[in-house]
């Protein structure tokens, strides 16, 4: 009997080497899984007191899925890596590389131009947002803004993707933590040719007054990273280094200072002042703790980029969360799934009832404090949430 059921394990191991050579990749799950269940039933009918050892491990479940998902998210990590939490923390910002393809680019490209008539022009002194004469204004036409991409149907599918794509929900759990929330209306910024930037502005102290900005203040606390405010750029041109556009000074959400005179309009120490070299479809996530600006766009293309912030599922900003019937507006909840549903909540702890992504970064789990204590707050408050 011992022999034939190490024969019969010899002929399995076999079996599955040849089986998991194949290229498909939902075979090798197949297979893995199966391999699993035979030899834990071969297993269970050994000899009382024997054993036996094999040098096969199964994967874990997340592991799992990680190494057998398709090819756009096999590299995608389920958590902010060890390189990307320092990189972070040492700059305030950091570069994701590829996270829209080159067709989900043209795509957004493409619906951006059916709506460019609706783009408006900074053109009043009141809107502009550099100096006149400065570095960073430029030759003189005004920066152009255009809202409502979460709101044009069919065409936002693209614009949706950001707000739980699953290469940058590791990040904002790892920055913002579980249960991150869209903060501001995201709209797409657009620069001709000679366009203003937009002077250094921001920073955990403020980089003009030197005060304390709670609203957009990054900290770190024992590897717990934590930023008030995240500014997330989805590139839509190339900016390679000289173009003008998105601009940072490194380090500056842990200064303590304002900056020296001068500096915020690109007059002074202007070294210190970096414009990422970034291509159509990258993203920069950046702390609002961090000083940042745009230099005056130098290129004939138009210069095109989409604008998102989150916060923390307690911190506040903005206000449109609420501004129809405590909603964003009624277009922005079409075609949404779990996960992007979620990030439309207002402002809560996540202990009550708050929907966190889940790794698949389309489904959630809600966080939730125990029936009797809901049920208590019920009886005293007329409500269950406190």
């Amino acid at each position: 009997m011992n022999v034939f059921l190490a024969s019969q394990r010899t002929a399995l191991i076999q079996a599955f080497t040849f089986l998991s050579s194949s290229p498909s990749c939902s075979s090798r799950k197949f297979v893995h899984t199966r391999k699993s269940v035979i030899l834990n039933r071969v297993s269970s009918r050994r000899p009382v007191g024997q054993t036996y050892s094999h040098s096969f491990h199964p994967l874990s479940h997340s592991r799992l899925h990680s190494t057998m998902s398709d090819s756009n998210e096999n590299s995608f990590p389920t958590e902010m890596t060890e390189d990307e939490r320092y990189l972070f923390d040492l700059n305030g910002y950091i570069v994701v590389k590829n996270v829209l393809t080159a067709e989900e680019v043209a795509q957004a490209n493409a619906i951006i131009d059916k709506h460019q008539h609706e783009m408006v022009e900074r053109k009043e002194a009141a809107l502009r947002n550099a100096v006149k004469g400065t570095k960073m204004y430029g030759e003189g036409p005004g920066r152009k803004d255009l809202g409502g991409v979460l709101e044009w149907g069919e065409d936002s599918k693209v614009f949706k993707k950001i707000l739980a794509h699953p290469r940058l929900v590791p990040l904002f759990h790892g920055i913002l933590g579980k249960g991150y929330r869209m903060d501001h209306l995201p709209f797409v910024i657009a620069q001709d040719k000679g366009a203003e930037g937009f002077q250094l502005h921001g920073g955990t102290i403020d980089c003009t007054s030197g005060t304390y900005n709670p609203e957009l203040a990054y900290t770190c606390y024992n590897g717990f990273i934590r930023s008030a405010l995240l500014g997330c750029n989805v590139m839509l041109t190339d900016h390679d280094a000289g173009f003008g556009g998105f601009c940072v000074v490194p380090g500056s959400h842990k200064s303590h200072f304002k900056m020296p005179k001068g500096m915020v309009d690109g007059e002074r120490y202007s070294e210190y002042i970096r414009q990422p070299d970034t291509k159509a479809g990258d993203v920069v996530l950046f702390s609002e703790g961090t000083v940042h600006g745009a230099m005056p766009w130098t290129q004939e293309t138009q210069r095109r980029v989409c604008l998102y912030r989150f916060s923390p599922a307690t911190n506040v900003y903005g206000r449109s969360y609420f501004a129809e019937k405590g909603r964003w507006p009624e277009k922005m909840y079409e075609d949404l799934n779990d996960a992007q549903r979620a990030v439309l909540e207002p402002p809560y702890a996540n202990r009550l009832d708050r929907p966190e992504i889940q790794e698949d970064c389309t489904s959630v789990v809600i966080s939730s404090r125990s029936a009797r204590k809901k049920q208590h707050d019920q009886d005293i408050f007329g409500t269950k949430y406190f």
